[in-house]
């Protein structure tokens, strides 16, 4: 860091001008940047006289008196060159009738938090009647945060769980029974359709169903489906962050003992195994070219004889060349 570089920016945090004075008056003067330059130019003055300080640091022949009186005032004390609040001693103070503001307390009261634009159309029907002079949005937001007129609870949001376990990597399993979730969104003729999916990382045995819609209720359904084709235990579930793996399906998982590992956020990577099925098997080798139907009965056949297809006669090359059942076989 070069000796010209300004160090008190570097070493001390951000701070609000306000806050900023604070702290310099509370640590000491020689870390405020006005202060040490004020008492500089002092001493400049002193040496050299006020016509060399003022061309020297552009100031006002005024300015620095009013410095030099408040220095040799406080008997030469740096702090006292400390900059202090510009505040005037008076402000204005905002005046308000007691009869408007009693009622725009009681349209909170009544109407629930109603917001000030529309107090404002009752109260200029009531400040007609008493002969009085209407507030503007403005005032009658003010009075309504200073007076504290907040009257109607605030709903509380449902709390989930914690995801408290997450997977930093893609999962290196040998023995079958860790499954990745994922859902799959496509949208046809201006209608958004969903599919849940599930595969083993181990075996590749893998298992879709269409859903109504991405909720837990669904994938719970779908994760049933999966585990009566699969027909083997299953020991961790590994789904993304969606609200659709949460509620109903992790208590499901809960009551059957099955720990339920959550990827991080933005990081499909971890969930490779489902996502690149979701990519290259089911939406290239089969949704693609079925897409236009799936609102017929028909479309649900299709997709359970790919699946079978897929299980039991698609052979693949990460298992060499063996189908997923072909290779569950071998690790019996």
């Amino acid at each position: 860091m070069s000796h010209e570089t300004n160090r008190r920016s570097y070493i001390l945090p951000y701070l609000t001008w306000g806050n900023y004075n604070t702290l310099m008056k509370l640590v000491s003067p020689d870390l405020s940047d006005p202060a040490a330059f004020r008492l500089h130019v002092l001493m400049h003055y002193y040496k050299y006289g006020w016509r060399s300080a003022v061309d020297a640091f552009g100031v006002k022949k005024s300015t620095l008196y009013d410095w030099k009186r408040v220095y040799e005032g406080s008997g030469r004390k740096a702090t006292s060159l400390v900059p202090r609040s510009t505040r005037p001693h008076s402000t204005r103070k905002m005046t308000t009738d007691p009869k408007l503001v009693e009622f725009i307390k009681a349209m909170r009261w009544d109407c629930g938090n109603i917001g000030r634009n529309k107090i404002k159309y009752f109260l200029d029907e009531y400040a007609r009647q008493e002969d009085l002079t209407s507030y503007g949005t403005t005032k009658i937001g003010l009075i309504i945060k200073r007076k504290r007129f907040s009257f109607a609870k605030k709903k509380q949001k449902h709390k989930t769980k914690p995801l408290t376990s997450r997977v930093k990597r893609s999962p290196r399993e040998t023995v079958p029974g860790y499954i990745e979730m994922d859902t799959v969104h496509l949208w046809v003729l201006g209608r958004k359709h969903y599919f849940i999916t599930a595969l083993d990382v181990v075996t590749r045995f893998a298992w879709v169903s269409l859903a109504k819609s991405p909720s837990s209720k669904q994938t719970t359904l779908a994760y049933q489906e999966f585990e009566r084709q699969y027909e083997r235990k299953i020991r961790v579930v590994q789904t993304d962050n969606g609200s659709e793996f949460l509620g109903e399906f992790q208590r499901h998982l809960e009551d059957k003992n099955i720990k339920h590992e959550f990827i991080y956020p933005r990081s499909p990577k971890i969930n490779g195994y489902v996502e690149r099925f979701n990519r290259t098997f089911f939406k290239e080798e089969f949704l693609y070219r079925h897409e236009l139907d799936i609102k017929e009965q028909a479309f649900t056949q299709r997709l359970t004889k790919y699946l079978i297809w897929y299980n039991t006669r698609r052979p693949h090359q990460s298992l060499n060349m063996k189908t997923p059942v072909e290779y569950l076989k071998t690790l019996e």
